[in-house]
């Protein structure tokens, strides 16, 4: 009586754990290939497949975002005869909102602000030279920790006493483009 109600649990335990007596597949160690299977064709010769693709490189932590900071604006009013810096503060973010530092090419473009428009970007007033942040010395140059982003020290045009747009392009190195428009309240 007993082994019968001894089986009968057995039975019932291997019917709710089916994957319980497997055993796992084992992983290649690490730093050594995963093995190619061999397959017969139909010719009887044996042929070996290709190996598996490597993982997918997670593109969650890629720039996705970039933004110019409200810290970027005009200086105060200066003569009109002197250049004007204008300090541009950057931001990239990754796919999870978290600003991050990488590397890539960075242009500056200065537009003319046109009021009560579709289209706000008017006449380009300026363009800047690309910011190459794909070598380490000029990315840690331009890096503050502190505000987790980019600041840039640009020569403005002298005079701007009007509304403008400033615009900053991001260039990945996987090719994509990020882009983002900031109104600069010029100096009256």
């Amino acid at each position: 009586m007993l082994g019968s109600v001894l089986v009968t649990v057995l039975l019932l335990v291997s019917l709710l754990c089916p994957g319980c007596a497997e055993t796992p597949a084992q992983a290649p160690a690490v730093g050594q290939p995963e093995k190619q299977e061999t397959v017969q064709t139909s010719n009887g010769d044996a042929a070996q497949t290709q190996e598996p693709p490597p993982p997918a490189v997670p593109t969650g932590f890629a720039p996705a975002r970039i933004c110019i900071l409200p810290l970027t604006e005009l200086p105060g009013s200066t003569p009109s005869s002197q250049v004007v810096m204008l300090d541009a503060y950057i931001s990239l973010q990754d796919a999870f909102g978290c600003q991050i530092k990488a590397p890539g090419v960075l242009r500056f473009e200065l537009y003319q602000y046109v009021p009560r428009s579709g289209q706000s970007k008017g006449q380009r007033l300026a363009i800047w030279p690309d910011i190459d942040l794909t070598h380490p010395a000029i990315n840690n140059r331009n890096w503050r920790d502190f505000l987790r982003a980019y600041e840039f020290r640009l020569d403005a045009p002298a005079g701007l006493t009007e509304t403008c747009i400033l615009e900053a392009t991001y260039m990945c190195p996987d090719g994509r483009r990020l882009t983002t428009e900031y109104p600069l309240k010029g100096s009256r």
